[in-house]
């Protein structure tokens, strides 16, 4: 009798609790149905990364293919392509993946990512330094933290600026495209990611040419990936942009908490996770400006939070001051008085890993975010009170609510499978992401 009662009471402790979850299952599936703008929740959905033909935005000149993903994947990683450097030491010592490491979700290990002109790596790039052969206007270092190279089938213009992309919110824009040399690459009608990628090959000092192919292995790879342009178009840095671009829009975070409880799996996702997404969908106001799959904003929108720049924070930083136009954001691009100071709005899967936040990188946990944007006090004294964001003011989260919302935001958004997108090995068996001496030691791969 007394297991007969006991084992009753048991029922209905569990029934009650699962009363509890599925309440909150409802209340999450109608935040989600009245903000997605397919009108159900199911919108927010990331597609398979092997389902090629529901990975949105794809350019017509360049539709994926499982040739161009494989190729791409190697050539992102390929240190064998670092034949450009500024000095002779750093052949081959860098690639693509130096400042998008998949351990660190793809973004950098550190608060700025070098490519040519750094050595080490530590545990996953947190050790990366300058070079000291060579001076800080020397090195590739980039104006503005990187952003991460996951789920980029939601970004048709690239960069923190937009800057990249012949359409979308670049249509229009045509007239200072041949402002800067590397902006007249909007010219060719290509999508975001296949402009960017040519010329940041070019900007981070690779080479892509027939002979290069031939010495590392790749040709045949090229071959199979694009099998239908002209053998004397084939293996140069368009091509090699384009089967990196299908490879960038293969990178998911479709393995998430919060996708896996969409897809139905209600118990992904703890109680505290569900009410920090009512929240980041309701109270925080954060679907405001984070509306899409991958959370960043469809169509891409730019704003001002009054953060401050790369040279403001107190890092050691190169080849950016005061002058930079990056600092401007948009406005650095367009030229416009009312893209001054607008940032691009980021995805948000997977933030726990990143490190550094912004892009000035001047907060270094989740948890001064969630303190910055409940606080709505800009800290960047130079950015004129009218450019800032009107969405951007205090939100008036309790405690309780910024643990929840932090908790949704670092667990509930994060895959924690990505590096499943991380070849084995290059064809030219160099190290990876990267292969100068210190990088070797500290990776082990000497």
């Amino acid at each position: 009798m007394f297991i007969v009662l006991l084992l009753s009471a048991a029922s209905m402790y569990i029934g009650c609790a699962h009363e509890f979850a599925g309440d909150l299952d409802l209340m999450l599936t109608q935040a989600l149905n009245d903000n997605c703008k397919t009108g159900s929740y199911t919108g927010y959905i990331l597609p398979s990364s092997t389902d090629y033909a529901s990975i949105p935005n794809q350019d017509p000149k360049n539709p994926i293919t499982a040739e161009k993903v494989s190729l791409g994947k190697m050539l992102f990683f390929e240190t064998g392509l670092g034949l450009n450097p500024k000095y002779p030491v750093s052949k081959e010592t860098y690639s693509c993946s130096s400042c998008h490491i998949p351990e660190r979700s793809f973004t950098a290990g550190r608060f700025q990512g070098i490519a040519d002109g750094a050595v080490g790596y530590g545990q996953s790039g947190e050790k990366r330094k300058k070079n000291p052969y060579y001076e800080g206007d020397e090195v590739d270092a980039q104006g503005a933290r990187p952003l991460p190279i996951l789920n980029l089938a939601y970004v048709t213009n690239a960069l923190w600026a937009g800057s990249f992309g012949s359409f979308g919110v670049n249509e229009g824009t045509q007239s200072v495209w041949d402002n800067d040399s590397l902006f007249a690459i909007n010219h060719k009608g290509l999508m975001g990611l296949e402009a960017n990628n040519e010329r940041a090959l070019i900007v981070h000092r690779q080479v892509v040419n027939k002979a290069v192919l031939d010495s590392l292995g790749y040709t045949a790879m090229f071959d199979a990936a694009f099998p239908n342009t002209p053998v004397n178009e084939r293996y140069n840095l368009q091509t090699a942009g384009f089967a990196i671009a299908a490879y960038f829009r293969t990178i998911l975070t479709n393995q998430a908490p919060f996708q896996r409880w969409l897809k139905g799996e209600t118990a992904a996702m703890t109680p505290q996770q569900k009410e920090g997404a009512l929240l980041f969908f309701g109270k925080a106001g954060c679907v405001n400006c984070h509306n899409s799959p991958s959370l960043n904003s469809d169509p891409h929108l730019f704003f001002s939070l009054g953060v401050l720049n790369h040279y403001q924070t107190g890092f050691e930083v190169y080849k950016t001051n005061s002058n930079d136009k990056r600092n401007l954001g948009r406005g650095g691009f367009t030229g416009r008085p009312e893209d001054m100071h607008q940032f691009k709005v980021p995805q948000l899967y997977n933030l726990k890993d990143f490190g550094f936040y912004f892009h000035g990188a001047s907060k270094t946990t989740l948890s001064d975010v969630v303190d910055y944007f409940n606080n709505g006090i800009p800290e960047n004294p130079n950015i004129p009170k009218e450019m800032i964001s009107p969405l951007f003011k205090p939100l008036n989260l309790t405690k309780e609510e910024k643990a929840a919302l932090l908790e949704f935001l670092e667990n509930g958004l994060h895959d924690p499978n990505i590096m499943r997108y991380r070849p084995d090995m290059t064809m030219s068996g160099n190290c990876f992401p990267n292969n100068d001496l210190q990088s070797q030691i500290d990776m082990g791969c000497q």
